[in-house]
């Protein structure tokens, strides 16, 4: 189980896939919330539950209601990969049930040393991929999530569709996402580097580059960014979701803020180049299989508190600006 949100379900998707794919035997049912149900179309012996908020799982009763219907699917045992007031009801009443049950731990210790402004603790904690294979291990099976054994567990590019082609023509030497807004502004690179970024990238006619966002305001951006660049798109509303992660999966290389779309990319098998502003690598929700380098982080030598936050959501007087140390050249230099 794990509801919310978007990046962090995203993460789940490579250790399931690897789950299934070195215990076949097993059959997973993964709830979640309705809109996420393609991050798990076509991976082998897993099954979506799709978690009503709205109406029959809506609020304590709803949670009842919710256990009732997993217990119709004679479920052996549950993993709790959220770990929050809903799933850990769900939780304990499969244990009444005398299941097997485990939750993931979410290092909120380690993290708030990691993030504190004084005395700070600066060392890479375990990633969200590790803590979800320690709930697994907790209800008795091993998941190897070395390189070795997680190259053959990625999807196939898909096949793009007309509608999709329609959009972006045909595909070009080398196709480059963006997507350059996260939940908080203090992981949002400035807007006016953004723009210098894509300009450049734009001067090469061999890139294609296609730019993914949503809701009014950040549409009005992506079509600044792409105004009069005859090979820049801006992809926002343009396309359904499921087509939308068809066409991330085309990519050469993503370019993402510390947020659910560096996962989804990454979930898909795709080179992701993450920036990071207020939060960091080290808290452990770096891209899946990404290797260090290909996360630019801000200047720690002029900003010594950072990171100063584990979501971004905390803001630090001084520190609005700490991602304009990301220079556009190097990122340019790692998307080139």
């Amino acid at each position: 189980m794990r509801l919310s949100a978007m990046g962090d379900v995203a993460m789940t998707v490579p250790v399931l896939r690897t789950f299934v794919n070195q215990h076949p035997e097993i059959k997973i049912t993964m709830i979640s919330r309705p809109f996420f149900k393609p991050f798990f179309e076509g991976i082998p012996n897993i099954t979506f539950f799709a978690f009503d908020e709205k109406e029959r799982h809506k609020g304590f009763l709803g949670l009842l209601r919710l256990f009732q219907d997993l217990k119709g699917l004679n479920i052996d045992a549950f993993a709790d990969l959220h770990n929050v007031l809903r799933s850990k009801i769900i939780r304990n009443l499969f244990a009444l049930s005398e299941k097997k049950t485990a939750s993931v731990d979410k290092g909120r210790a380690e993290k708030k040393a990691l993030t504190q402004p004084e005395n700070k603790v600066f060392q890479q904690l375990p990633t969200m991929f590790e803590r979800h294979v320690k709930v697994f291990e907790q209800l008795g099976f091993t998941v190897d999530l070395s390189s070795r054994s997680v190259g053959t567990v990625f999807p196939e590019k898909a096949v793009l569709s007309p509608e999709i082609l329609a959009v972006i023509g045909e595909k070009s030497k080398k196709l480059i996402g963006i997507a350059p807004f996260a939940q908080y502004d203090s992981k949002v690179y400035p807007l006016d580097l953004m723009q210098e970024v894509i300009n450049q990238l734009s001067k090469n006619l061999d890139y294609k580059i296609l730019l993914f966002g949503g809701g009014k305001k950040e549409i009005e951006i992506l079509d600044s960014f792409s105004a009069n660049k005859e090979n820049v798109i801006n992809m926002a509303g343009k396309i359904k979701f499921q087509q939308e992660l068809q066409l991330i999966s085309n990519l050469d290389v993503m370019l993402s803020m510390d947020s659910g779309n560096a996962h989804i990319a990454a979930m898909l098998g795709v080179k992701v180049i993450s920036l990071w502003g207020a939060t960091h690598p080290y808290a452990g929700f770096s891209p899946f299989n990404q290797p260090l380098e290909n996360a630019l982080v801000s200047d720690r030598n002029q900003f010594p508190k950072l990171p100063t936050s584990v979501y971004g959501n905390k803001k630090v007087e001084g520190y609005e600006d700490v991602m304009r140390t990301i220079t556009v050249d190097s990122i340019i230099k790692v998307l080139n």
